[in-house]
């Protein structure tokens, strides 16, 4: 039985959102590709590598006051004619044990199938609340 990208991003994306909620970096490196861009949602920092945004989560698992962050696909469009697909949802960014978001808005993520795993190349995200 063949899983379209879309199950399959849905999963990694299930996955990652799952070691944000449990502040596990070991589970969050796999998912990234080597040499993934974010920007972030409020100031556009941009974090290169995956290496420097491991260690960018490890310091905000750290935090006592930390934000559990999530991301919710609405749409995951695969390439026909490339291993890529882009990913685009809203994200929420939740303090630990509140039900309030404490930041909101959306993103843009594109996926690439490397080696039958579907990894993050880049993420960008909008704040709006």
């Amino acid at each position: 039985m063949t899983t379209t990208p879309d199950l399959l991003i849905r999963a990694r994306r299930a996955a990652f959102n799952r070691a944000i909620a449990d502040g596990d970096t070991a589970a969050i490196g796999p998912i990234l590709a080597r040499d993934c861009v974010m920007v972030t949602g409020t100031d556009s920092a941009v974090i290169a590598g995956r290496n420097a945004q491991v260690m960018v989560w490890r310091r905000e698992f750290a935090s006592p006051h930390r934000l559990v962050y999530e991301r919710v696909p609405a749409t995951i469009i695969a390439s026909p004619v490339e291993p890529i697909a882009l990913e685009q949802g809203e994200w929420r960014g939740v303090e630990k044990g509140a039900d309030t978001p404490t930041a909101s808005g959306i993103y843009t993520a594109k996926w690439r199938e490397v080696g039958g795993q579907w990894v993050i190349e880049a993420e960008i995200f909008i704040t709006l609340g």
